[in-house]
Formats: structure tokens, C-alpha cells, sequence
């Protein structure tokens, strides 16, 4: 009993003395933070607690990932047993992937997120059950691999003959780990309870001892990447040097080892990629885990690496969405400036490899731009791939649908309730609820608002409690309130966040540019006194001693903007986007029914109307959202065939609200020529 309370007691001292992760910035984490019901984010995770949550778990259930658990348990229980020879044991019938594991743990993860703004004695229950089984399968070593430990005659057919053998290819042992830890962290911070840390802490620590650079162990790398950051994750909780050790080793021995390609970005070492090519999943959680090794090493190489493959990717290979992944084949980044839209894969766990990349960019560095880049992402890249209501997703993400262009497995242009390889919906699970741990950030005696919504957040400047009221209908509204509640620290510095896009432009690169003449401002107050000065990074820092009622006030100017792409993106040339604050907008068929969609003509300078609107969505998915209208011309042909055009209206919506009412057009980038019409 002493040594537990001895082992308890050194965490948390680990976790005090390493609250920055390694970072110049610290993130104020999401048990910090309760995000206010009934406002946009609030709703989101609200959806993921009601419906997204609910439905993995259940899912978990009907497609056998517990069972999976439980056949293991049973052969660790009776090696030899007379049923490895027959199919229900034959892994490869009833495990469609090597990485279904990692359905279960990334739901506990998101799980674990929610209990911290809506507490859940019921849902703690239920998570320790499945944690009873899946520890259950835990081998004696602390090896934790279903589609081995199963049938380790007969291991799913990706998992090669022994352990770590074909790790670099198809096994994902490492990216199972990485997602166990990821949730083992996750449900520690929630809840207090180490049930779930041991049991990952214990697969780590044979990791650590079979994989590595040394006589006898395997000298791998993982073939599906997000063990490095993980790991780190790991050591940053417990303070365990060789957590991060095994982190470093992961990435530093990349391209150093059986594997040599860049679809999984092993083609050569991380420190001297300088592109972002192959697997955007993959490239995305690699340049994450760099990004914390060189934060918590200081390693100039790494964050020269980083910034170099960041600067690549906002530069020329991101779309107006937020999202990356240009290429079906491969899941893939494109090369430079190969960003087409109806073709456009764009998977939604890519998009949020991005915000793991750029809020760690800004923890890094302290630059606004990154989290211009994460709030673009997050409100476009990323909700777009679940429904409003939290029961339908996407896997790829286009910015252009002709109703036909099959990305499904099902041949479908339809979200879909659930797929057999489901990392995205899963993805979605352990993320929607994790937005709270991204709004805020301290650094000595500044705190940082990153992100608009209504909230409640107590931290700390200096060891000394700070609580903030947020209040906004942010993104509609561009109106934030922010009241001090409790303030312990006195004097300090409120940095507040001024959007790229109310200040300078779409992207903090020459990939997209504001197209139109429109002004827009911002303007801040403390207590009714305006705020002056110069921005700092992108920050309004308002240094002052605070007391318990003030209240600062920012308005930010949210007219509609038109964007251009760099004249090098072939599919966008000769056509515009639509933006108002962080949402870019789309048109779909379905509010555009008196004319053909792909036949519309946007005028040289267009007025828009901004109007409230109910989307009646299928299946009773009804919400509300903010549409912009704008007169323009809709091409036709007449009797000789000959182009005519006529006045018509476009509507637009929100882009992450698409394809709620069915298959059908869509478009974001939209023509203003008739040349542009066909440049598909």
C-alpha cells in the first residue's frame, strides 16, 4: 500500500513540474475548462456524448472488438485449447483489421473527455467493465495484441509469424499502443483512476524492451505512425525518461531501417524531410510526435524539420477547408499545388492530425497563425465529417460533388452510419469531446484565448488561480464577452486571439488571398475603455491588474469575403470561395433547385445576403445555421445550342453542413467565367 501511494505521489509531482509539456506555452488542459451548453461547440459535444459515443460503444459490441479481448483472455487462460483449429478462431474470418483494438481504446478516450464537462457515474462504470476485459488480454509481459494473442499459431493474416515482423508494414502493434496510451492518458486525467494507465504503461514498457536499436531487440519503426507522440504524452504525465526515449528512438531511425518510401514518409530521415508527401494520417500524427520531441529536447534539427514541413503544407498543399490529402491513392498528400476539388480525398482524420500539428506549431512558437490555421481546420476539415446529430460521417472530404463520384466503400455520396475500417468515425469520438483542451494557453505571466466559445475556465498564471467566463454565439456572431470571475494572480497579460481572416487574410501564406475590397477591423475593450496598440504575434495583449467583475468586450468585423487561389492551383482557377469568419461556405443542389448547380456564374463583384436559416436535413436532422445569397447568372442552352445565361440566386451554407439532406451537387469553389465552368 505505501509504495502505491510512494508510485501515486511521484506522478503527480511528474505532472507539476512538467505542466508546459516541454513547450514554451503551456495548453490549458481540458479538465480545466467546461464549455457552455447550447452554444456551437457545446452542441458538438454534446452530439458526441448523446449519439457518436453511444453509437461506438455499441458498435464495439456488434462488430466483436470485445470479443476480440475476451478470445484472447481465453487463450492466455487455456494455451492450446482445442478450439485454435476451428473458423471461430481463425482471426482473419472475424478481425477485418489488425488495428481493431484501437475502436475501443480511442472510444474510452473521447469518453473520458466528456465525463469531464457532463460527470457520469453510470459511463465511469461502464468504461472500468470494458477495461476489465481488455486487460483481461494483456499478456504476461504486457504485450496487448488481439490479432496475435488470439491464435498465436494463426495471427490475423497482417500480423506476421512473430512480433514486430512485418511492424514497418501492416501490423499497426506500435499504432495500437500509441492509441492505448493516447486513451490510458485520457481517462487518467478525467477520472483519477490508473486502471487503464497500468495496463498501458505495461505494453509500453515491453515495447521499450523488444523494440529498439540494441543486440536482440527489433530495430523498427512503426508502419502507421502516432506512438511517437504518445509516448511522449506519456512521459510528460509520469516524468518515465524512457518514454521519451522510445519516442525519440521511433522518429530518429526513421529511414534507417527495412522500410524506404514516402508513403510512409520513411523515404529518409525526419530531419531531413523538408515535404509533406505519403499518408496524410500517417505524415500528420509523425509531425505532431516531431514536433513534441524537439519542444521537450530542444533539438534544433527537429524544429528546423517542422518548420520547414509546416511552411510546405499551408504554403501549397492545403485546401481552403483546412483539410490535406489530395490523393484517393495512398491517402495522400499531392505534390505542390495539387489541391483538386471533386477528387479531393481530404480524410477526416487527417484534418485532425492537422490541429494536433498546429496547436503544437503555436506551443512552439506563440504565433497566432497556427491557430488561424487549427480554427480553419476545426471548423471546416474536421466537423464536416460527422452529421450535426453525431450519427452519420465521412471518411474523405471533397470540395466538389457531382452526386455520382463514388469516395465511399459503398459507392456513396452519403454519410455513412458506420464503416468496416472505422478510424474516422472513432477519430471523431476521442476528438469532438477534446476541443475544450484548446482554448486557452499560459505562458509566465500571459494567458492566452485561442478560441471563441462559451465556457468556464479555471487555471493558473503564475501558481496563482485564474477563472474566465466566456460568452459568444461564435462563429454566427463575431461578439465575444470575456468577464473575469476569480482572479488570485493580480497582474497579468489577456492575450486575445485576432483572426487572420478579420485582419490580414484566408491563410498566413500566398496559397489563398482575399479577392474582394472589403474593410474589416476589430475592435476591444476593457470595462466600455477602448484598447489600443499594436498586436503582438497576433495577440491583443491587454497587461493590467485584473479584479473579480472586469469585463473585456471584442468585436470582430464579419462581413462575407471571396478568396482566390494561388494562380498555381489549376482547379481554382478562374474561380472564387466564400467565406464569413472561420466558416467557408458551399452550394448544394438542394437549395439551389432552379437551375443546374455547376452552371452558375458568379458576378465580377458580388453582394451577399446574410440570413438565418433551418436546414431540414434527413432522417429529422434539423439545425440552424447562418446562409448567404447572391445574385448572379445561371448558363443555359438554347434551341441551337448556343450559351445563354439568365439572372438566378445562389444560396449558400456552411460547408461542414453539406449532405445533410441526401446526395447531390455541391461546390465550393464557384466560376466567374465560362471558361472556369468546365476546368474539371
Amino acid at each position: 500500500m505505501l509504495a502505491l501511494l510512494v508510485a501515486a505521489s511521484s506522478m503527480a509531482k511528474a505532472r507539476s513540474e512538467n505542466r508546459s509539456n516541454g513547450y514554451p506555452i503551456s495548453q490549458v488542459p481540458f479538465t480545466a475548462v467546461k464549455v457552455t451548453p447550447n452554444t456551437f461547440w457545446g452542441d458538438r459535444i454534446k452530439a458526441a456524448r448523446e449519439v457518436t459515443i453511444p453509437l461506438a460503444f455499441s458498435k464495439c459490441e456488434s462488430e466483436h472488438r470485445y470479443e476480440n479481448f475476451s478470445m484472447a483472455a481465453y487463450t492466455l487462460q487455456h494455451p492450446g485449447h482445442e478450439g485454435l483449429n476451428t473458423p471461430k478462431w481463425d482471426v482473419s474470418k472475424f478481425m477485418g483489421f489488425s488495428f481493431d483494438d484501437t475502436d475501443v481504446y480511442k472510444t474510452i478516450e473521447g469518453a473520458s473527455y466528456v465525463l469531464q464537462t457532463y460527470p457520469d457515474d453510470k459511463l465511469k462504470a461502464y468504461i472500468d467493465s470494458v477495461l476489465d476485459v481488455v486487460g483481461a488480454a494483456q499478456e504476461p509481459d504486457g504485450y496487448l495484441y488481439t490479432a496475435r494473442t488470439i491464435n498465436p499459431a494463426h495471427p490475423h493474416q497482417w500480423s506476421g509469424k512473430k512480433r514486430w515482423e512485418v511492424e514497418e508494414i501492416l501490423s499497426h502493434e506500435l499504432y495500437n499502443l500509441g492509441h492505448m496510451v493516447d486513451a490510458a492518458c485520457a481517462h487518467y486525467q478525467a477520472t483519477g483512476s490508473t486502471k487503464f494507465l497500468n495496463i498501458a504503461k505495461r505494453y509500453a514498457d515491453c515495447v521499450i524492451r523488444e523494440v529498439g536499436p540494441n543486440p536482440g531487440q527489433a530495430c523498427v519503426v512503426p508502419g502507421h505512425q502516432i506512438a511517437e507522440m504518445a509516448l511522449a504524452r506519456l512521459y510528460i504525465l509520469t516524468g518515465e525518461k524512457r518514454y521519451l526515449d522510445e519516442a525519440k528512438f521511433l522518429l530518429d531511425y526513421r529511414g534507417k531501417t527495412q522500410r524506404h518510401d514516402i508513403y510512409s514518409q520513411s523515404d529518409k530521415p525526419v530531419v531531413a524531410q523538408t515535404e509533406a508527401w505519403g499518408h496524410a494520417v500517417r505524415a500528420g500524427y509523425m509531425y505532431a510526435g516531431m514536433a513534441d520531441v524537439a519542444a521537450i529536447t530542444g533539438d534544433s534539427a527537429y524544429i528546423k524539420a517542422i518548420d520547414t514541413i509546416y511552411d510546405n503544407i499551408v504554403s501549397r498543399k492545403y485546401y481552403i477547408t483546412g483539410g490535406v490529402g489530395a490523393r484517393h491513392e495512398g491517402e495522400a498528400f499531392g505534390a505542390d499545388y495539387e489541391l483538386p476539388n471533386l477528387t479531393a480525398y481530404n480524410e477526416t482524420c487527417a484534418a485532425i492530425s492537422m490541429v494536433y500539428l498546429f496547436h503544437r506549431m503555436f506551443l512552439l512558437h506563440g504565433d497566432a497563425k497556427y491557430i488561424d490555421c487549427m480554427e480553419r481546420t476545426l471548423y471546416n476539415g474536421v466537423i464536416s465529417g460527422m452529421s450535426v446529430d453525431g450519427g452519420r460521417f465521412f471518411y474523405p472530404n471533397p470540395l466538389s460533388s457531382d452526386g455520382k463520384y463514388a469516395f465511399n466503400a459503398d459507392n456513396t455520396v452519403e454519410r455513412q452510419p458506420w464503416f468496416g475500417c472505422a478510424c474516422c468515425p472513432s477519430n471523431l469520438c476521442r476528438f469532438i469531446p477534446s476541443f475544450p483542451g484548446y482554448i486557452y494557453a499560459v505562458k509566465d505571466r500571459n494567458l492566452y484565448v485561442n478560441l471563441f466559445t462559451g465556457n468556464t475556465a479555471t487555471t493558473q498564471v503564475e501558481g496563482k488561480d485564474v477563472t474566465l467566463e466566456q460568452q459568444t454565439n461564435y462563429p454566427w456572431d463575431s461578439d465575444i464577452t470575456i468577464k473575469i470571475q476569480k482572479n488570485q494572480a493580480k497582474a497579468f497579460g489577456l492575450a486575445i486571439r485576432i483572426p487572420g481572416w478579420a485582419i490580414a487574410g484566408p491563410v498566413p501564406s500566398d496559397l489563398y488571398r482575399f479577392s474582394d475590397d472589403v474593410l474589416s477591423g476589430y475592435q476591444v475593450k476593457v470595462n466600455g475603455e477602448a484598447v489600443n496598440g499594436q498586436l503582438e504575434k497576433g495577440y491583443c495583449v491587454i497587461n493590467r491588474t485584473w479584479k473579480k467583475g472586469d469585463v473585456v468586450t471584442v468585436h470582430l468585423d464579419m462581413p462575407v469575403r471571396t478568396v482566390k487561389a494561388n494562380h498555381r492551383v489549376a482547379d481554382d482557377r478562374g474561380r472564387i470561395a466564400v467565406e464569413r469568419g472561420p466558416l467557408v461556405y458551399c452550394a448544394e443542389d438542394a437549395d439551389n433547385q432552379a437551375f443546374n448547380l455547376f452552371d452558375f456564374l458568379m458576378p465580377r463583384q458580388p453582394k451577399f445576403q446574410v440570413a438565418d436559416r433551418q436546414i431540414r436535413g434527413n432522417r429529422e436532422v434539423n439545425f440552424n445555421v447562418k446562409s448567404i445569397s447572391v445574385a448572379g447568372q445561371a448558363v443555359e442552352q438554347n434551341a441551337q445550342g448556343e450559351a445563354v445565361v439568365k439572372p438566378a440566386t445562389l444560396t449558400m451554407i456552411p460547408y461542414y453542413a453539406w449532405n445533410h439532406r441526401g446526395p447531390g451537387l455541391m461546390e465550393v469553389w464557384m466560376p466567374q467565367s465560362i471558361q472556369a465552368l468546365g476546368n474539371y
